[in-house]
């Protein structure tokens, strides 16, 4: 006699791919605690009891996901990047004109710079530690690629349309962009109280905003005298 044995039905799609859904939505609420944890007391100071606290996550699921501490922070580190190397839309300012390309650029960096608080105490942080998470990170550098591509394209063809000066290595200019919104917006608390001025209200920031980039070009459309 043969025996039917009763086959049971096969998952919906939208089960099949319900546990991808939530590992993703716990790696998201893991990094989300982390960001605010590491940003909040640093790498040292960070413990992954709050993390597992604020996020709503097992503690032993945040080890099976990131491994360790440090593969964690390192995971954090990497979502900032990312989401600066997105804000900044690389691809966006390459069709622009050059003048309104690098415009264009040096408003981006600096509303992420402003729109992302935790990036800067947590960049500071890493360089308290000399680089020695971010260096363990196999893409962050590689994010720098079209930033770095699309600044030089904007520089090139500047210099061909005898808009830009001719002399400017795109390293330092990226650096000096950097730099004139960070600086202004990790040391706003120092800086507001030694000149009495709430550095981070909506003016103000418009109006550093407007002169960082009125800098920048400035520099750039002033030809270097010929040596």
């Amino acid at each position: 006699m043969t025996r039917f044995r009763r086959k049971l039905p096969l998952p919906s799609p939208s089960a099949r791919q319900k546990p991808k859904r939530n590992a993703e939505r716990s790696r998201k609420l893991i990094l989300r605690a982390a960001t605010a944890e590491f940003a909040n007391k640093g790498f040292d100071g960070g413990r992954i009891d709050e993390i597992a606290r604020r996020s709503g996550v097992n503690k032993n699921l945040i080890y099976y996901y990131f491994g360790s501490k440090d593969r964690l922070i390192i995971a954090v580190m990497e979502r900032i990047y990312e989401d600066m190397r997105a804000r900044q839309n690389d691809l966006s300012v390459v069709g622009l004109e050059p003048e309104a390309g690098m415009r264009a650029l040096v408003e981006h960096s600096f509303d992420h710079f402003a729109s992302t608080p935790e990036l800067l105490t947590l960049m500071s942080n890493e360089n308290l530690h000399r680089a020695e998470h971010i260096r363990k990170s196999r893409k962050i550098r590689s994010l720098y690629n079209p930033l770095m591509t699309a600044l030089r394209s904007l520089l090139e063809r500047g210099a061909a349309q005898e808009i830009f000066r001719t002399d400017v290595d795109a390293v330092d200019l990226y650096i000096s962009i950097t730099g004139l919104s960070y600086f202004y917006l990790a040391n706003r608390f120092t800086l507001g109280f030694i000149f009495g001025q709430n550095l981070v209200t909506p003016n103000r920031l418009r109006q550093r905003r407007k002169h960082v980039a009125t800098l920048v070009l400035d520099y750039l459309k002033n030809r270097a005298p010929k040596s």
